[in-house]
């Protein structure tokens, strides 16, 4: 298959563009993005009602999606486990870490990025919106965000970086630019970039490792999952 023919088994209510493997892997990913720019920008309420439209919205196209991506299967193994915890650990330990060192900390996060993602500061403490929305976050970084961004930068960025015929590349082909390079974007993507950098390069090595995307997509899930119950449990909203 050519990176321009069509999916085998595409959904059939999907538009023409969507049913290619770049845009497959490309487009949910930059509708995502762009969605997220938009969080703050339409009222106070905004950064949490779209937050919703964009994880159902991609969501449903990733699940449209999912038998015309056949590297999109989800993986159990201890590799992929160690992982997905290891990295979760260093997100939440790595500032903390550098502190006892007596580094700087100040580099760590974007200054750029928004507030934090607070649903209870919005909507009331304990209040029930509060914590369906506050699910609703959960679920969408553990089952959504992790196939969708393993699938641009891992299956597509990657491969493109090496050829443009991007499907030619085998998953886990190793070279040092599209390494370091989709690590890096990865990292900036996140308001945590030098976490995030570290992560990308975790998850990257893991699909090198393992010549296979399920792997990076549940680890990824894992990380994102203890993630997000670290901070519902904590209120560490910084991390959302």
């Amino acid at each position: 298959m050519t990176a321009n023919a069509p999916l085998s088994s595409p959904g059939p209510s999907l538009p023409a563009f969507l049913r290619t493997p770049v845009g497959a892997r490309v487009l949910p990913f930059v509708l995502f993005i762009l969605l997220t720019f938009g969080q703050g920008k339409l009222g106070p309420a905004s950064p949490y009602w779209l937050y919703a439209v964009k994880t159902l919205l991609v969501g449903w196209l990733l699940w449209s999606l999912r038998n015309g991506l056949e590297e999109l299967e989800w993986r159990l193994s201890l590799e992929a486990v160690v992982a997905g915890i290891g990295v979760f650990l260093l997100w939440i330990g790595l500032e903390d870490l550098l502190a006892r060192l007596g580094l700087p900390t100040s580099f760590l996060t974007l200054k750029t990025s928004g507030a934090a993602w607070n649903p209870h500061a919005q909507f009331g403490q304990g209040s029930p919106l509060a914590w369906a929305l506050i699910g609703l976050r959960i679920a969408g970084s553990a089952l959504v965000v992790p196939p969708l961004e393993e699938l641009f930068f891992r299956s597509f960025l990657y491969r493109y970086l090496i050829r443009v015929d991007f499907l030619s590349v085998q998953l886990g082909s190793f070279r040092w630019f599209p390494f370091l390079a989709t690590s890096l974007i990865f990292g900036f993507e996140h308001r945590e970039w030098f976490a995030g950098l570290l992560c990308g390069l975790c998850y990257q090595g893991l699909v090198c490792r393992r010549k296979r995307l399920g792997d990076a997509v549940t680890a990824h899930a894992i990380t994102n999952l203890l993630l997000g119950l670290h901070v519902a449990w904590t209120g560490r909203w910084i991390y959302w």
